[in-house]
C-alpha cells in the first residue's frame, strides 16, 4: 500500500463528509437562495465517489499513478469549481468544472486501458 496515497485518499473522504454536512446545513439557507443546493450536492458526489476510488488504487501495489493523480485532478478541478460556484455564484467558474470531468475520464480510461496488478507478494 502506498501510505501517501492511502492518507491523501482518506483525507479527500473526510473532506467530503465535512463539506456534505457543511453544505446541507449551515449553507442551506445560502445554497437554497441562490438555487445552488444540487450543484453543492453533485459536487459532493463525485468527489465522495472517487475518494474511494483513491482509496483503492492507494491500496494496489504498483500504485497505478495515472488514474491515481487523474482522479485527485478531476476532484479539485470537477468539485472544486462546484463547489465555489455554488459559493460564488460566479458562473465563469464553470468553465473549470468539464477539465475536471476530463481528468475523471482519464483516470477510468487509465484503468479500462490498464487495469491495476497486485505484485506483491503475499
Amino acid at each position: 500500500m502506498n501510505v501517501l496515497a492511502a492518507r491523501i485518499a482518506a483525507a479527500v473522504g473526510l473532506l467530503t463528509v465535512a463539506l456534505g454536512a457543511f453544505g446541507a446545513h449551515v449553507l442551506k439557507p445560502l445554497l437554497t437562495q441562490h438555487d445552488m443546493v444540487t450543484v453543492w450536492e453533485k459536487a459532493v458526489f463525485y468527489q465522495g465517489l472517487h475518494a474511494v476510488m483513491l482509496f483503492l488504487l492507494a491500496s494496489r501495489n504498483p500504485l497505478p499513478k495515472v488514474a491515481w493523480w487523474s482522479f485527485l485532478l478531476g476532484i479539485v478541478l470537477f468539485s472544486g469549481s462546484l463547489y465555489l460556484l455554488a459559493l460564488t455564484q460566479i458562473r465563469e467558474l464553470g468553465y473549470i468544472t468539464p477539465f475536471g470531468g476530463v481528468a475523471l475520464l482519464t483516470g477510468w480510461a487509465a484503468l479500462l486501458i490498464k487495469p491495476p496488478t497486485d505484485t506483491a507478494k503475499n
